[in-house]
């Protein structure tokens, strides 16, 4: 099966040598998302602004590769203080609908300079 490699502008730039998503037939697996604009600059903020700001960029990255986040099959949330939860659950349902929910998984980690990555995987198919 063919696979590319999706960039956009529209997103903060990747953080390595990785692309923003591959497209591997109708499965799209998206990279972690931050709060970080598309120039770069970090999203500083309360928990809100920055969890709004990696939804942003996770979201414009899935319309670059052709999909949305309604097409999710599956979501990673990582976050610095676990406390955040609550917060990230009702954020979280402004960018994840549907009918059929993804699976999830949500982690506490030691995130530096930032308090939530997101990543995701889409499915295109029927």
């Amino acid at each position: 099966m063919p696979k590319r490699a999706v960039m956009t502008d529209k997103a903060a730039p990747a953080g390595g040598p990785y692309s923003h998503a591959v497209v591997a037939g109708d499965t799209i697996y998206l990279a972690g998302a931050i709060p970080a604009l598309p120039d770069g600059t970090r999203v500083t903020g309360d928990f809100a602004e920055q969890a709004h700001a990696a939804f942003r960029n996770l979201a414009a990255v899935a319309e670059a590769a052709g999909a949305s986040l309604d097409d999710a099959v599956r979501v990673g949330v990582y976050l610095r203080d676990f406390g955040d939860f609550p917060a990230m659950n009702e954020i979280y349902r402004e960018y994840i609908k549907g009918d059929h929910l993804p699976v999830r998984t949500t982690l506490p980690v030691p995130l530096v300079g930032f308090d939530i990555e997101i990543d995701a995987v889409l499915y295109t198919g029927e």
